[in-house]
């Protein structure tokens, strides 16, 4: 018995159709291997490009709290480097250079759960936007990568640690 769907399933994917999406994933791995240093794998079963953190860090927020990272980055003159956008779930994700140690800090922890951001672990995983994604709206770039530039993982967290101590001082009562 086969689990994959087809036409019958009203809505499913022809196999076709699901190997043009692999190939689509297939040549768009490629592209961020080449170009941007981005060294994901295809997951052929789901069609999706997945990046282990390691050599390339994240850093994931809420939309909101991210076009305030990204603005205050801007106004500084730095480079943001590449942001992956979720607009179903309203979340950002910040792609960085290494990750450091910081991310074993309880207080930076605390900091950025009140915010509901947070740093994705090493040898977790960061699924990059496919076509299919970016079809769908699912992930798409909100900042694509610009060469295999991405900012250190320490100028992203300080950019989210202001912004979310501003945030929080507003929320506060008697605050002006």
């Amino acid at each position: 018995m086969s689990t994959l769907r087809t036409d019958e399933d009203k809505g499913g994917y022809t196999a076709a159709e699901e190997y043009s999406a692999t190939q689509d994933a297939l040549a768009r791995c490629r592209q961020y291997r080449k170009h941007h240093g981005l060294y994901g794998v295809v997951d052929a079963a789901l069609g999706r490009i997945v990046l282990e953190i390691g050599s390339v860090g994240a850093v994931v927020m809420p939309s909101t709290l991210g076009e305030r990272v990204r603005g205050l980055l801007l106004t500084r003159g730095l480079r943001c480097g590449p942001i992956i956008a979720h607009p179903r779930s309203g979340r950002w994700t910040f792609l960085t250079g290494p990750v450091d140690n910081s991310y074993l800090d309880t207080v930076l922890f605390a900091e950025l759960f009140r915010v509901c951001a947070s740093v994705a672990l090493p040898g977790s995983d960061v699924v990059l936007p496919s076509p299919a994604d970016e079809r769908s709206g699912y992930r798409t770039w909100m900042q694509a990568p610009e060469g295999d530039f991405r900012p250190e993982f320490a100028q992203i967290v300080a950019a989210t640690r202001s912004n979310a101590k501003s945030a929080t001082l507003t929320q506060q009562p008697g605050s002006a």
